[in-house]
């Protein structure tokens, strides 16, 4: 089965995929093996592994190369992260065009003005409604294959109200939106409103500190959402672990202070199969 359809086909039955947001191969991978069924491809988390904060910094090719890699690690879907679209509805489709061909089984588009700002940050803008939701009919246009899933991302509520958000996200679902993606509720009543206004797929962003308190799955479930996205958790955990490393080996030249917190050599190969790989290169040697 296709990754995109194996996606639209999890939506359909009205479960709730959690999706951790990964930004390469190995941390896309980990996600797979920790039994999770679906990844995030968090357009911040692979603009901070570029050194870069989340303000629209790299370009369309250098997330589809990411993106790339991300898939061939998995066999799970990828849900991508496409940011504004890089530009007009034109752009759009040649997004749609390269992150099919990069294998993601869906995206989200945010209505955002470029350049974009991770949708916890403040002073936002926005372009007008009309505009996003040719956009997303742009999308719908270019993709070739009829099971991409296409998420429409508002980022109206904290620049234009909660009525405004509401209305947005429903012109874009009567546009073409397969899922519908209100960024940065700031409590849980809003969450339960929108899951109530909203009655068709929605995701929802949640992840420790940001503006949006955090709700269980199970009380997302019931309220109906189809997809959780954590986009930037696991990198967050993995610069404090490099920092302590980092500590040791300036405190002590090595990091055998922190053997029992790292997983071993063997350990490391496993995560990227590299047994397999060399059995494989074994089988075609001369």
């Amino acid at each position: 089965m296709k990754p995109s359809t194996a996606l639209r086909a999890f939506i359909a039955r009205g479960d709730t995929l959690v999706a951790p947001g990964a930004y390469d191969g190995l941390s896309a991978r980990l996600v797979e093996q920790a039994g999770f069924k679906a990844v995030y491809a968090s357009g911040g988390a692979i603009s901070r592994a570029a050194g870069m904060p989340d303000l629209g910094l790299l370009g369309m090719s250098e997330v589809v190369e990411r993106l790339e890699t991300m898939v061939e690690a998995v066999a799970i879907p990828v849900i991508a992260d496409a940011d504004t679209g890089y530009g007009n509805a034109l752009n759009v489709q040649r997004t749609v065009r390269a992150f099919e061909r990069a294998g993601v089984a869906g995206f989200h588009i945010e209505d955002q003005s470029f350049p974009k700002r991770c949708g916890h940050y403040d002073d936002k803008a926005l372009v007008p409604a009309a505009e996003m939701a040719l956009k997303i009919r742009a999308a719908r246009d270019a993709a070739h294959d009829p099971d991409l899933v296409i998420i429409a991302r508002t980022d109206a509520l904290a620049v234009e109200g909660f009525e405004a958000a509401i209305a947005r996200a429903e012109a874009y679902r009567e546009a073409g939106a397969d899922v519908l993606f209100v960024e940065a509720p700031e409590s849980e009543e809003q969450i339960v409103e929108i899951a109530r206004r909203l009655p068709t797929p929605k995701l929802i962003n949640m992840f420790e500190g940001g503006k949006t308190p955090l709700v269980s799955e199970a009380r997302l479930r019931e309220l109906g959402y189809a997809i959780v996205i954590i986009p930037s958790d696991l990198q967050r955990a993995a610069i404090r672990a490099m920092r302590e490393t980092l500590a040791m080996i300036r405190r002590d030249g090595h990091s055998g202070a922190l053997r029992e917190r790292m997983v071993s050599f063997k350990d490391r190969e496993g995560v990227v199969g590299t047994a397999d790989y060399l059995a494989r290169d074994r089988k075609y040697a001369v």
